[in-house]
Protein backbone atom coordinates (compact mmCIF):
# COMPACT_ATOMS: atom_id res chain seq x y z
CA UNK A 1 0.00 0.00 0.00
CA UNK A 2 1.36 3.41 -0.97
CA UNK A 3 1.71 6.06 1.71
CA UNK A 4 0.09 9.48 1.43
CA UNK A 5 3.41 11.11 0.57
CA UNK A 6 4.19 8.51 -2.08
CA UNK A 7 0.83 9.09 -3.75
CA UNK A 8 1.26 12.86 -3.56
CA UNK A 9 4.71 12.75 -5.17
CA UNK A 10 3.59 10.34 -7.89
CA UNK A 11 0.67 12.58 -8.77
CA UNK A 12 2.79 15.72 -8.53
CA UNK A 13 5.21 14.37 -11.13
CA UNK A 14 2.35 13.43 -13.47
CA UNK A 15 0.82 16.86 -12.92
CA UNK A 16 4.11 18.57 -13.77
CA UNK A 17 4.19 16.67 -17.07
CA UNK A 18 0.66 17.83 -17.85
CA UNK A 19 1.67 21.41 -17.13
CA UNK A 20 4.59 21.11 -19.56
CA UNK A 21 2.20 19.93 -22.25
CA UNK A 22 -0.21 22.75 -21.39
CA UNK A 23 2.71 25.18 -21.59
CA UNK A 24 3.41 24.10 -25.18
CA UNK A 25 -0.15 24.95 -26.18
CA UNK A 26 -0.02 28.36 -24.54
CA UNK A 27 3.31 29.14 -26.21
CA UNK A 28 1.85 28.32 -29.63
CA UNK A 29 -1.18 30.49 -28.95
CA UNK A 30 0.84 33.48 -27.74
CA UNK A 31 3.40 33.25 -30.55
CA UNK A 32 0.53 33.03 -33.08
CA UNK A 33 -0.80 36.31 -31.67
CA UNK A 34 2.58 37.94 -32.17
CA UNK A 35 2.95 36.45 -35.65
CA UNK A 36 -0.37 37.95 -36.73
CA UNK A 37 1.02 41.38 -35.96
CA UNK A 38 4.07 40.83 -38.18
CA UNK A 39 2.17 41.56 -41.38
CA UNK A 40 0.85 44.85 -39.97
CA UNK A 41 4.30 45.68 -38.68
CA UNK A 42 5.88 45.09 -42.10
CA UNK A 43 3.23 47.18 -43.88
CA UNK A 44 3.84 50.06 -41.47
CA UNK A 45 7.60 49.69 -41.91
CA UNK A 46 7.47 49.58 -45.71
CA UNK A 47 5.24 52.67 -45.81
CA UNK A 48 7.60 54.53 -43.48
CA UNK A 49 10.69 53.62 -45.49
CA UNK A 50 9.03 54.57 -48.77
CA UNK A 51 8.75 58.08 -47.39
CA UNK A 52 12.51 58.23 -46.82
CA UNK A 53 14.72 57.94 -49.92
CA UNK A 54 18.20 56.60 -49.30
CA UNK A 55 19.82 59.95 -50.04
CA UNK A 56 17.83 61.64 -47.26
CA UNK A 57 18.42 58.97 -44.61
CA UNK A 58 19.31 60.21 -41.14
CA UNK A 59 18.95 58.53 -37.77
CA UNK A 60 16.78 61.39 -36.54
CA UNK A 61 14.38 61.10 -39.48
CA UNK A 62 14.27 57.33 -39.11
CA UNK A 63 13.14 57.70 -35.49
CA UNK A 64 10.33 60.00 -36.56
CA UNK A 65 9.19 57.73 -39.40
CA UNK A 66 9.20 54.68 -37.12
CA UNK A 67 6.42 56.12 -34.93
CA UNK A 68 3.79 54.07 -36.77
CA UNK A 69 5.92 50.94 -36.45
CA UNK A 70 6.36 51.63 -32.75
CA UNK A 71 2.57 51.88 -32.30
CA UNK A 72 1.93 48.58 -34.09
CA UNK A 73 4.66 46.89 -32.04
CA UNK A 74 3.29 48.24 -28.75
CA UNK A 75 -0.27 47.15 -29.65
CA UNK A 76 0.95 43.63 -30.46
CA UNK A 77 2.66 43.19 -27.12
CA UNK A 78 -0.28 44.73 -25.28
CA UNK A 79 -2.48 42.02 -26.79
CA UNK A 80 0.11 39.36 -25.93
CA UNK A 81 0.22 40.58 -22.32
CA UNK A 82 -3.57 40.56 -22.10
CA UNK A 83 -3.89 37.02 -23.43
CA UNK A 84 -1.04 35.72 -21.29
CA UNK A 85 -2.47 37.39 -18.20
CA UNK A 86 -5.79 35.63 -18.72
CA UNK A 87 -4.05 32.28 -19.22
CA UNK A 88 -2.00 32.73 -16.05
CA UNK A 89 -5.03 33.66 -13.95
CA UNK A 90 -6.88 30.58 -15.21
CA UNK A 91 -3.78 28.52 -14.48
CA UNK A 92 -3.55 29.85 -10.92
CA UNK A 93 -7.15 28.80 -10.31
CA UNK A 94 -6.60 25.40 -11.86
CA UNK A 95 -3.42 24.76 -9.86
CA UNK A 96 -5.07 25.70 -6.56
CA UNK A 97 -8.05 23.46 -7.27
CA UNK A 98 -5.76 20.58 -8.28
CA UNK A 99 -3.76 20.84 -5.06
CA UNK A 100 -6.96 21.03 -3.00
CA UNK A 101 -8.52 18.01 -4.73
CA UNK A 102 -5.28 16.03 -4.34
CA UNK A 103 -5.24 16.58 -0.58
CA UNK A 104 -8.98 16.04 -0.24
CA UNK A 105 -8.74 12.62 -1.87
CA UNK A 106 -5.40 11.57 -0.34
CA UNK A 107 -5.43 12.67 3.30
CA UNK A 108 -7.40 10.21 5.51
CA UNK A 109 -10.78 11.51 6.69
CA UNK A 110 -9.91 11.44 10.42
CA UNK A 111 -6.97 13.76 9.78
CA UNK A 112 -9.18 16.15 7.85
CA UNK A 113 -11.59 16.32 10.79
CA UNK A 114 -8.83 17.84 12.90
CA UNK A 115 -7.10 19.68 10.05
CA UNK A 116 -9.54 20.67 7.29
CA UNK A 117 -7.82 21.34 3.98
CA UNK A 118 -7.70 25.10 3.47
CA UNK A 119 -8.50 26.68 0.13
CA UNK A 120 -6.82 29.75 -1.37
CA UNK A 121 -8.55 32.31 -3.56
CA UNK A 122 -7.53 32.63 -7.20
CA UNK A 123 -7.10 36.38 -6.75
CA UNK A 124 -4.62 35.83 -3.90
CA UNK A 125 -2.47 33.35 -5.84
CA UNK A 126 -2.55 35.36 -9.08
CA UNK A 127 -1.69 38.60 -7.29
CA UNK A 128 1.22 36.87 -5.56
CA UNK A 129 2.52 35.54 -8.89
CA UNK A 130 2.33 38.98 -10.48
CA UNK A 131 3.97 40.66 -7.48
CA UNK A 132 6.91 38.28 -7.24
CA UNK A 133 9.73 38.57 -9.77
CA UNK A 134 11.17 35.67 -11.73
CA UNK A 135 14.69 35.88 -13.06
CA UNK A 136 14.96 39.33 -11.49
CA UNK A 137 11.94 41.01 -13.09
CA UNK A 138 8.17 41.10 -12.88
CA UNK A 139 6.18 39.69 -15.78
CA UNK A 140 5.12 43.13 -17.00
CA UNK A 141 8.77 44.20 -17.06
CA UNK A 142 9.74 41.19 -19.17
CA UNK A 143 6.97 42.03 -21.66
CA UNK A 144 8.15 45.63 -22.05
CA UNK A 145 11.77 44.48 -22.38
CA UNK A 146 10.97 42.12 -25.27
CA UNK A 147 8.80 44.78 -26.92
CA UNK A 148 11.66 47.30 -26.81
CA UNK A 149 14.14 44.68 -28.00
CA UNK A 150 12.01 43.83 -31.05
CA UNK A 151 11.77 47.48 -32.04
CA UNK A 152 15.54 47.88 -31.56
CA UNK A 153 16.19 44.95 -33.89
CA UNK A 154 13.96 46.53 -36.53
CA UNK A 155 15.69 49.88 -36.15
CA UNK A 156 19.19 48.38 -36.36
CA UNK A 157 18.28 46.28 -39.40
CA UNK A 158 16.98 49.36 -41.20
CA UNK A 159 20.14 51.33 -40.44
CA UNK A 160 22.32 48.49 -41.64
CA UNK A 161 20.21 48.07 -44.77
CA UNK A 162 20.56 51.71 -45.76
CA UNK A 163 24.31 51.62 -45.10
CA UNK A 164 24.60 48.62 -47.45
CA UNK A 165 22.46 50.24 -50.14
CA UNK A 166 19.62 47.72 -49.95
CA UNK A 167 16.13 48.36 -51.25
CA UNK A 168 13.10 48.74 -49.03
CA UNK A 169 11.86 45.30 -50.13
CA UNK A 170 15.20 43.70 -49.23
CA UNK A 171 15.27 45.36 -45.82
CA UNK A 172 11.71 44.30 -45.02
CA UNK A 173 12.44 40.74 -46.17
CA UNK A 174 15.52 40.47 -43.98
CA UNK A 175 13.59 41.71 -40.96
CA UNK A 176 10.56 39.46 -41.36
CA UNK A 177 12.30 36.48 -42.98
CA UNK A 178 11.28 34.46 -45.99
CA UNK A 179 8.11 32.46 -46.44
CA UNK A 180 10.13 29.52 -47.74
CA UNK A 181 11.78 29.24 -44.31
CA UNK A 182 8.52 29.98 -42.47
CA UNK A 183 9.96 33.39 -41.51
CA UNK A 184 12.42 31.72 -39.12
CA UNK A 185 15.40 33.37 -40.86
CA UNK A 186 14.43 36.96 -40.13
CA UNK A 187 15.45 39.38 -37.40
CA UNK A 188 12.04 38.91 -35.76
CA UNK A 189 12.77 35.28 -34.94
CA UNK A 190 14.90 36.14 -31.91
CA UNK A 191 12.10 38.10 -30.18
CA UNK A 192 9.78 35.14 -30.81
CA UNK A 193 12.24 32.82 -29.05
CA UNK A 194 12.61 35.32 -26.20
CA UNK A 195 8.84 35.52 -25.82
CA UNK A 196 8.55 31.73 -25.84
CA UNK A 197 11.09 31.51 -23.02
CA UNK A 198 9.27 34.15 -20.97
CA UNK A 199 5.88 32.48 -21.50
CA UNK A 200 7.16 29.06 -20.42
CA UNK A 201 8.86 30.53 -17.38
CA UNK A 202 5.82 32.64 -16.47
CA UNK A 203 3.67 29.51 -16.50
CA UNK A 204 6.03 27.55 -14.24
CA UNK A 205 6.40 30.65 -12.02
CA UNK A 206 2.62 31.02 -11.65
CA UNK A 207 2.08 27.32 -10.93
CA UNK A 208 4.90 27.33 -8.37
CA UNK A 209 3.54 30.44 -6.67
CA UNK A 210 0.05 28.92 -6.45
CA UNK A 211 1.59 25.81 -4.85
CA UNK A 212 3.40 27.98 -2.33
CA UNK A 213 0.21 29.82 -1.42
CA UNK A 214 -1.55 26.49 -0.92
CA UNK A 215 1.33 25.14 1.16
CA UNK A 216 1.34 28.24 3.38
CA UNK A 217 -2.41 27.96 3.91
CA UNK A 218 -2.01 24.32 4.98
CA UNK A 219 1.22 24.59 6.95
CA UNK A 220 -0.44 22.90 9.91
CA UNK A 221 -0.44 19.62 7.98
CA UNK A 222 2.52 20.13 5.60
CA UNK A 223 5.97 19.98 7.17
CA UNK A 224 8.32 20.06 4.18
CA UNK A 225 8.69 20.12 0.41
CA UNK A 226 10.69 17.81 -1.81
CA UNK A 227 12.41 19.23 -4.87
CA UNK A 228 11.47 17.03 -7.84
CA UNK A 229 13.47 17.45 -11.04
CA UNK A 230 12.70 16.00 -14.46
CA UNK A 231 15.85 13.94 -14.68
CA UNK A 232 17.20 13.39 -18.17
CA UNK A 233 20.28 14.45 -20.09
CA UNK A 234 18.81 17.94 -20.60
CA UNK A 235 18.27 18.70 -16.91
CA UNK A 236 20.30 21.67 -15.68
CA UNK A 237 23.11 21.11 -13.20
CA UNK A 238 21.28 23.34 -10.68
CA UNK A 239 18.19 21.12 -10.78
CA UNK A 240 20.06 17.79 -10.82
CA UNK A 241 21.82 18.51 -7.53
CA UNK A 242 18.54 19.53 -5.85
CA UNK A 243 16.46 16.55 -6.96
CA UNK A 244 14.79 14.78 -3.98
CA UNK A 245 16.26 17.23 -1.44
CA UNK A 246 13.91 18.36 1.32
CA UNK A 247 13.24 21.92 2.49
CA UNK A 248 11.08 23.33 5.26
CA UNK A 249 7.58 24.08 4.00
CA UNK A 250 7.38 27.88 4.28
CA UNK A 251 10.90 29.15 4.95
CA UNK A 252 12.56 26.67 2.55
CA UNK A 253 15.54 26.00 4.77
CA UNK A 254 17.57 22.93 3.75
CA UNK A 255 16.81 19.76 5.70
CA UNK A 256 19.83 17.49 6.08
CA UNK A 257 21.92 19.29 3.43
CA UNK A 258 23.28 22.74 2.56
CA UNK A 259 21.97 23.33 -0.97
CA UNK A 260 19.88 26.56 -0.94
CA UNK A 261 16.34 26.72 -2.32
CA UNK A 262 17.02 30.06 -4.08
CA UNK A 263 13.99 30.91 -6.25
CA UNK A 264 12.69 27.35 -6.06
CA UNK A 265 11.59 24.73 -8.61
CA UNK A 266 10.00 26.15 -11.73
CA UNK A 267 11.74 29.46 -11.05
CA UNK A 268 15.39 28.55 -10.59
CA UNK A 269 16.25 29.39 -14.20
CA UNK A 270 14.50 30.07 -17.50
CA UNK A 271 12.51 27.07 -18.77
CA UNK A 272 12.91 25.28 -15.44
CA UNK A 273 10.94 22.01 -15.52
CA UNK A 274 11.35 21.12 -11.85
CA UNK A 275 8.42 20.99 -9.46
CA UNK A 276 7.91 20.39 -5.75
CA UNK A 277 6.00 17.80 -3.78
CA UNK A 278 4.65 18.54 -0.28
CA UNK A 279 5.48 16.25 2.62
CA UNK A 280 2.68 15.82 5.15
CA UNK A 281 3.16 15.31 8.84
CA UNK A 282 2.56 11.87 10.30
CA UNK A 283 -0.54 11.20 12.37
CA UNK A 284 1.70 11.22 15.46
CA UNK A 285 3.15 14.63 14.54
CA UNK A 286 -0.38 15.90 14.05
CA UNK A 287 -1.35 14.61 17.48
CA UNK A 288 -4.30 12.56 16.24
CA UNK A 289 -5.47 9.98 18.82
CA UNK A 290 -4.59 6.44 17.76
CA UNK A 291 -8.14 5.17 18.16
CA UNK A 292 -9.45 7.66 15.59
CA UNK A 293 -7.59 6.06 12.71
CA UNK A 294 -7.64 2.54 11.33
CA UNK A 295 -4.33 0.64 11.05
CA UNK A 296 -4.27 1.21 7.27
CA UNK A 297 -4.92 4.94 7.71
CA UNK A 298 -2.12 5.19 10.25
CA UNK A 299 0.20 3.27 7.92
CA UNK A 300 -0.60 5.59 5.03
CA UNK A 301 -0.13 8.68 7.21
CA UNK A 302 3.26 7.67 8.63
CA UNK A 303 5.13 10.71 7.31
CA UNK A 304 7.53 8.62 5.23
CA UNK A 305 8.70 10.06 1.91
CA UNK A 306 9.25 8.11 -1.32
CA UNK A 307 12.61 6.53 -2.06
CA UNK A 308 14.78 8.39 -4.54
CA UNK A 309 13.79 7.81 -8.13
CA UNK A 310 14.56 9.51 -11.41
CA UNK A 311 12.02 10.35 -14.08
CA UNK A 312 12.72 7.21 -16.12
CA UNK A 313 12.08 5.04 -13.06
CA UNK A 314 8.88 6.91 -12.29
CA UNK A 315 7.62 6.54 -15.86
CA UNK A 316 8.38 2.81 -15.95
CA UNK A 317 6.08 2.26 -12.95
CA UNK A 318 3.10 4.05 -14.48
CA UNK A 319 0.18 2.47 -16.29
CA UNK A 320 0.23 2.28 -20.08
CA UNK A 321 -2.60 4.82 -20.14
CA UNK A 322 -0.53 7.34 -18.19
CA UNK A 323 2.64 6.67 -20.20
CA UNK A 324 0.68 7.31 -23.40
CA UNK A 325 -0.73 10.49 -21.87
CA UNK A 326 2.79 11.66 -21.03
CA UNK A 327 4.46 10.74 -24.32
CA UNK A 328 1.61 10.88 -26.83
CA UNK A 329 0.44 7.98 -29.03
CA UNK A 330 3.38 7.90 -31.46
CA UNK A 331 6.08 8.28 -28.80
CA UNK A 332 4.27 5.72 -26.65
CA UNK A 333 4.57 3.11 -29.42
CA UNK A 334 8.27 3.85 -29.85
CA UNK A 335 8.88 3.75 -26.09
CA UNK A 336 7.04 0.46 -25.59
CA UNK A 337 8.83 -1.13 -28.53
CA UNK A 338 12.08 -0.69 -26.64
CA UNK A 339 13.78 0.90 -29.61
CA UNK A 340 14.06 4.38 -28.13
CA UNK A 341 14.85 5.84 -24.72
CA UNK A 342 13.10 8.71 -23.00
CA UNK A 343 16.08 11.03 -23.52
CA UNK A 344 15.84 10.48 -27.27
CA UNK A 345 12.59 12.45 -27.35
CA UNK A 346 14.39 15.64 -26.34
CA UNK A 347 16.37 18.15 -28.36
CA UNK A 348 19.78 19.40 -27.12
CA UNK A 349 17.96 22.42 -25.60
CA UNK A 350 15.58 20.24 -23.59
CA UNK A 351 12.52 20.66 -25.83
CA UNK A 352 10.32 17.84 -27.11
CA UNK A 353 11.07 16.83 -30.66
CA UNK A 354 8.00 16.72 -32.86
CA UNK A 355 7.16 13.41 -34.52
CA UNK A 356 8.20 14.87 -37.87
CA UNK A 357 11.58 15.81 -36.40
CA UNK A 358 12.02 12.30 -35.02
CA UNK A 359 11.22 10.86 -38.44
CA UNK A 360 13.72 13.21 -40.10
CA UNK A 361 16.45 12.06 -37.71
CA UNK A 362 15.52 8.43 -38.38
CA UNK A 363 15.76 9.01 -42.12
CA UNK A 364 19.15 10.67 -41.71
CA UNK A 365 20.37 7.76 -39.57
CA UNK A 366 19.13 5.20 -42.09
CA UNK A 367 20.81 7.15 -44.88
CA UNK A 368 24.09 7.05 -42.98
CA UNK A 369 23.71 3.31 -42.49
CA UNK A 370 22.99 2.81 -46.18
CA UNK A 371 26.01 4.89 -47.12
Amino acid sequence: MSTVNEVIQDESVAHAVSLQQYSLGVVRKIIATLNRSDARLMVALAEALDRMPAESFTVERLETLLDSVREVNAAAYAQVAQELGKELKDLAGYELNWQYQLFQTTIPAPAQVHFPIAQVSVEQAYAAAMARPFQGRLLRDWASTIEADRLAKVRNAVRQGYMEGKTVAQIVSEIRGTRANKYADGFLQRPRKDLETVVRTAISHTAATARQEFTSANSDIIKAEIWVSTLDTKTSAQCRIRDQLQYTAETHKPIGHKIPWLQGPGKLHFNCRSTSSPVTKSWRELGIPIDEMTPSQRASMDGQVPADQDYNQWLSKQSDARIEQVLGPERFKLYKSGGIKLDDFYSPTGQWYTIDQLKEMDEAAFADIAA
